[in-house]
Order: C-alpha cells, then structure tokens, then sequence
C-alpha cells in the first residue's frame, strides 16, 4: 500500500486513482466541517468494500459504561464518545436496475478526487464500467455550508457514455448505524419517528441516556442537462429509514443531475417538539437559494476565512499544501461561535479519542484561534473550561482532595473525567497546568484582562489549592515532591518528580498569588468576591506560596539538565538513531512494559517545560536540554514534532527545524504514524501552524509589543502569515534576505525585530 499517494498542490487534496486500500484513509483525509457537524468522505452511493462510515454533530455525545478489568476507587463511569451520526448523504443507485457500487464495478478509470480547501468543497469524478457493461460518467460535489450549519448539499451527475440508461436514483437517510469505537456495542440512538412528507423526508431520535434530540432531514431536485425536471416519486418508509425512489430513461451523453439537500437540527439549538418545522425551514431556504448559489456562498465564506488564516509558502509546494491543509481542518471543525463546544483530538473525522476535550485545545489550539480570528473565539474557550469548573471540583474530590481543589479531565464532554486508563485518568496531572497557561497566554496576546476577574480567577485558585494539596514534603530531600504522575511523555507511567508536572504547578500557584494581588488592588470587588466564593484562607496561601518556593526539581549535575523525572538515568540509554528501524514505531512492535523501562520520549516533556516558559531558561539552557532529550524522542505522538521545530528554530537549527515542520505539517497527508484511516490529528494541526509563526517567524509577545526573530528554510523562497493582535492585523513577509510588514487597522503599530524596534504605518 502507496501511503504518500497524495497528489502535491497548494489549494486541493487530489488523488488521481481508485484503489481500494486508500478508500478508509481518504475518507480521513477529504473530510469535511463546518464547525457545528463535519463528516467523512464516505461515497454517496453504495460501496461494499472495506469503508469506516462516520458523520458527527457537535456537542453530541453518548457516555459509554466504561470497560476495564479491575475497578478501581475514583475510576471515570464513561468514556464519552463523539456519536456517528444518522447517515443523510446516501444515495442509492441503480444502472439498468445494476445496483452501482464502485466496489463491484469492471472498470474504474480517470478516479479523481479532490478536497478544495481554498472553496470549501469535496468532489469526485471518474468513468466507471458496470458489469452489465454500461460505461458512466460520474461528478460528485459535496460541502456542508458555513452560512447555513445545519445544511449539507449533494451534486451527484451521472452521464451515460455508451448507449442510454434507466438511472435510478434513491436518496435517503438512515439511522440505523453505529460507532465502530464502542465498550460494550450499546445501542447510542433511539429512533423515535420517520416521515416523509410530499418530497421532504424527517427522521427523529435522540441519544440514550444523554437524550440529545434530532431530526436527520433531506429533500432532492432534478436536472437533465442544467434543465429542472419534475419526476414521480416512489417513497419508502422503514423503521430506522426513508427513501424516495426517482427514476428517468437518459440518453447517451445526456447528464442527469440530482441535488440533495440535508443535514441535522437538534435540541441544542431547538425546542425540542420544534426540530421538524426548524427542518422544513432549513430546507425552504436551501430550496430557495438552489445549489449553485449555496455554493458560490460557501466560495466566499472561505475566501474571508482565508484572508486571514492562510500561510503562503513560496518554493516548496509540499510545505505549502501541509500547512493549508492544517489550516483548512482547524477551522472545519471549531468556528468558535459556540462556547459549548471544543476541539477534538480527531475532530470530525473519526471516533478515537471520543472526540473529547484534551488539555490540547490549552497547549496547542488556542493561540491559533487568537492569531487568526477575533479574540472573542478564543475567550470562548476559556468560558468553557470555566463552565466546567465545579466539574473539576467534582473530579478532584472523586480523588480525595477537598476545599474546593479542582483536577480538570483529561477527556471531557461535560467537565466529568471520562478517561479509561488509570495512569492517565489519576497521573496525568499536568493538564491542569495547561488550563491556567491558556488563560495567562490569552492575557498576554490580547491585552484583555476582564476574563481573569471575571472567571479566571475562580480556576487558578481551584488548580493552585490542587498542586498545594497533591505535593507532599520529603524529609529526605527537606523539599516538596510530587509523586505517581506521568508527564507528557506517555511512555514513562508512575513516576516521581516529573520535571515538567512539578515546574508547571509552582508557577500556577505563583501566577495564581500574582494574580490575587492585582484583584486586591485594582479589582477589590472582585477579589471580595471571589475569597467568599473559593473560601480561600490566609492558611492556604501560607501554605502554597510554601509549597511553590520549596519545589523539588531533579537535576543531572553531570550532563547539566534538569531530569524528566527521578531515575531517568537507571535506564539503558540508547538512543533512537540507534535502534532497529523496523521496530519503528515501538508502539506498535514493542510490549508496554518494555517501552516503560525504555528510556524513549514519546513527544516533548522536559522540553515542553522550556517550550512554555522559555524566558525563564537561558538560551545556553535550552541547547543542552534539547541536545540531551531530543536523541531518545521518537515522536510518536502528533502533538510533538511542532515543538521541536520551534526550538530547532530558535537554536538556528533550520534543517533539523524543517524536517520537524514537514513531519508535523504532513503528519496525515503522509501517514507517518501508519494510523489515518482512524482520523486526522486536528489538534495537533495547530502546532503546524505554531512551527511557522512562532518557529520560523519567531513570533513571541513581550511586555506588550510583537516581537520576531525571522529564518526562513533554504528550500523557500519565501513565506508570509497574519496574525490579528489586539485588534490590529499584521502581514509578515520573511525572504531569503529581508523581512516585510504590513499593517491593517491601525494607523500605526510598533514591533520588534531581532531586538530591534520598527515602527509599521497602515498600508494604505
């Protein structure tokens, strides 16, 4: 199997052959979102080969009993999973009463697929011969509107090319369907009614247990050769499906077109009992409009999505294609004009993961969503973990911690942990680390400071009063430790003193008493506010600012480096460009118990460290620390090359950097992980755009002002980026030999470069 089968170009995805061993990675690949719904890029019309069918509405979820073999005090209830979703793009055909499928056919030529990222559209074409030997044509074009996130539309064309043809066309839409990641093969839906009315069909039905309602509708029209056609209808109603059958003689090389409008309303947006009229006027609209118009909005939509978020690469269209590529998925799956909804690891494109809330969307996502939309979008996702913080409380006192200490999941839908792997679920505390640096990132981009007493404040006590309670004093060491974690580096469970963990809780409770100081002086209403509210003590501020002075941090006093952890160096330290490359990636040959002795980092931990707090280390610092742990990375999770790259970069390592872009940039694209048939890695999508504009363009934020060391890779002639910054939008242009700004919204804006202070005026 050929998985670099991705055809190079700047603006599409484009594979230029059927093969039936890409069929389940290009429905990764090509799939397609909105922000509210997204799905993969399943064929329309029948296929019996091997295929992983998935369609996904936003914030609807099942919590799935979890399964594991012995129970343990604390453990999640569920997994919450992302629910595949009632089937509305299919439709049925039939050649001659042969029913098409691409699978059976005798022949399949010109196969071309394209995913246009610059418009927003998915389409297929190619000349198929059935085995009743009719030769067709087939065009497919299919998006899921911006302007309209309820609605998706259908262009499906098919052309006789070898003597006429009774074409039979069936659209429907089905609920009988199931998730492929399932604990114990529950039944997630309920179908409750199913419809059909005149030409419009309805199917309602709710998830169990969560009792999310929604009404799966479609209504279709007809051309023959861009002429609009009325045909008679055969309807079909079934328990978990409705069908209408139309069917029409087609001459040779006559095109017959059908338009299928479709696509969900559900009670996250609806009154429950209103979801079928709220269909009906989604469909009017559609109906209304037609599909070239709802098309040629679509085309605008992206164009002003673009305007903003698009990175030009001049010279390497590979890298081009990657970056667009990340790009184009980031904003598929979260608009940011729903503080309800998040970022999945796998966001609209497979199951894994449950499509749940990782401490990703805090690391990795947020500073695209601040550079790129406005900075309400990502304020949103701040609002989202503050709506989930008597969860946390929740979570933390499942665990034994009390007074309001809070331990936010590590795999959320609702703020409840649901996590089933107990050295994840109870160890991998760091993620609440990454929840109060988002909210310090966000103050430091955007310069706005209201989300802190507003909310923020609340979740920075909650963490500092968890890190204060789950650090314990060691006698031994006379410092505080903290022990049973597992840092980013999943491959090491259990440890004690994971460096990363314990450096992110010291500054936490120093953020969080900087912080408390500010409110107590220029927000002292709040501040009364929020001490009655959090019941936070004298004592328990003694106690923290303790803790946080006397943390423990192993060190290496020969090689110069603050450990992972304790004990890292009792381990066989071979390094990776030593091992077999056939073992590669351990993960998937070795035993886990031979990679936790191993002394193998799966993405930047210890680095992760110097990564977000890279102004407290020395740039001296930074080198030896990259040079020791970057030879035992294997990279085998999609959140690590990005961050490599950017301290390549700053290390003027510009090809080791490069390598690292292409990897994070081409993840999918090039199936590195051997692994995309299950999904796209969206969110770590966000660290490819990270590797440029704060690797290659060296983008930081200090004391207020833009600051920027650019390089720019041998293999481009050049690359430039916009970032939205409180309000003001700046184009950087890096060449081989010179750097460029252009200023919009201001009439003029002060940055840095090189250290070095640059006044830019407005180019008009």
């Amino acid at each position: 199997m050929n998985r670099n089968y991705i055809i190079p170009d700047a603006w599409s995805i484009i594979e230029d052959k059927f093969e039936a061993d890409h069929v389940k990675s290009s429905e990764s690949l090509f799939s397609i979102g909105n922000g509210a719904m997204g799905q993969r890029a399943n064929f329309e019309e029948d296929y019996s080969g091997p295929s992983f069918q998935g369609s996904y509405i936003g914030g609807v979820y099942y919590p799935d009993k979890t399964r594991v073999g012995w129970w343990k005090n604390g453990y999640p209830e569920y997994f919450a999973k992302v629910l595949n979703a009632p089937n509305f793009i299919g439709i049925h055909i039939k050649i001659n009463d042969e029913v098409f499928d691409l699978h059976q056919c005798k022949e399949v030529n010109n196969f071309r697929r394209e995913l246009n990222m610059k418009e927003g559209w998915h389409k297929r074409t190619f000349i198929s011969k059935l085995q009743n030997d009719i030769e067709i044509k087939v065009e497919a074009l299919r998006f899921l509107s911006l302007d309209h996130e309820e609605l998706g539309a259908i262009q499906y064309q098919i052309t006789p090319l070898n003597s006429d043809a009774k074409i039979e066309y069936t659209p429907y839409i089905d609920s009988g369907i199931k998730n492929q990641d399932t604990n114990w093969d529950d039944k997630f839906w309920e179908t409750t009614d199913v419809d059909i009315d005149d030409e419009q069909a309805f199917i309602e039905s709710h998830t169990l247990k969560t009792e999310y309602k929604v009404c799966t509708f479609m209504q279709s029209q007809f051309l023959i050769d861009d002429e609009i056609v009325k045909l008679s209808v055969q309807s079909e109603k079934e328990d978990l499906k409705a069908s209408l059958s139309y069917s029409k003689e087609i001459k040779k090389d006559q095109t017959f077109t059908i338009h299928k409008f479709a696509g969900y309303t559900t009670s996250l947006n609806h009154q429950e009992n209103e979801l079928t009229s709220a269909a009906k006027n989604v469909l009017s609209k559609a109906v209304d409009l037609g599909f070239e118009e709802l098309l040629s909005k679509q085309k605008q939509a992206w164009a002003e999505i673009w305007r903003m978020s698009d990175i030009t690469i001049e010279g390497d269209v590979e890298a081009q294609q990657g970056i667009r590529f990340n790009i184009f998925q980031l904003n598929q799956t979260y608009s940011g004009k729903d503080a309800r909804l998040n970022i999945g690891p796998k966001g609209f494109t497979g199951e894994k993961y449950g499509g749940s809330t990782y401490w990703d969307t805090e690391a990795y996502c947020l500073p695209f969503y601040m550079a790129t939309k406005n900075q309400q979008v990502a304020k949103n996702l701040l609002i989202y973990r503050y709506r989930h913080l008597e969860k946390a409380i929740e979570n933390a006192e499942k665990l034994g911690f009390k007074n309001g200490a809070a331990l936010y999941p590590m795999v959320t839908m609702n703020g409840e942990e649901s996590h089933n792997e107990w050295e994840i679920t109870f160890e991998e505390i760091h993620r609440n680390g990454a929840i109060a640096y988002a909210i310090f990132n966000y103050h430091r981009y955007t310069g706005d400071y209201s989300y802190i007493p507003e909310m923020g404040m609340e979740v920075l006590i909650a963490i500092a009063k968890f890190w204060q309670q789950r650090a314990s004093f060691s006698t031994h060491k006379n410092k505080y430790v903290i022990l049973g974690v597992t840092g980013p580096n999943e491959y090491e469970n259990n440890v004690n003193n994971n460096f990363y963990t314990n450096y992110v809780a010291q500054w936490c409770i120093n953020y969080m008493l900087e912080n408390l100081n500010i409110l107590k002086l220029d927000y002292f209403d709040d501040y009364q506010r929020i001490i009655e509210k959090t019941k936070l003590t004298s004592e328990e501020i003694s106690e923290m600012r303790k803790v946080a002075a006397e943390m423990y941090f192993p060190y290496s006093e020969e090689h110069q480096v603050y450990l992972q952890q304790d004990g890292f160096l009792d381990k066989e330290m071979i390094k990776v460009d030593d091992l077999d490359p056939n073992q590669r990636p351990i993960n998937q040959y070795w035993s886990w118990d031979r990679i936790l002795r191993s002394p193998y980092i799966k993405q930047a931990d210890t680095l992760q460290g110097f990564y977000f707090f890279e102004d407290h280390f020395s740039r001296e610092e930074l080198e030896r620390h990259f040079d020791f742990y970057e030879p035992f990375t294997v990279h085998e999770s999609s959140l690590s090359p990005c961050v490599h790259s950017i301290q390549a970069a700053s290390l003027d390592r510009m090809e080791q950097a490069y390598e690292f872009y292409l990897r994070t940039s081409r993840l999918d694209l090039d199936d590195y992980n051997k692994e995309v048939e299950e999904g796209c890695h969206i969110t770590s999508m966000a660290g490819t755009w990270m590797s440029i504009v704060e690797g290659f363009g060296g983008m930081r934020i200090k004391n207020g002002n833009l600051h920027f060391s650019p390089k720019i890779p041998q293999q481009w002639n050049s690359y430039s980026f916009k970032v939205n910054f409180r309000g003001k939008v700046l184009t950087v242009n890096v060449e081989q030999n010179k750097v460029d700004f252009k200023l919009d919204g201001a009439p003029k804006m002060n940055v840095f470069v090189n250290g070095e202070k640059r006044q830019i005026l407005d180019k008009a």
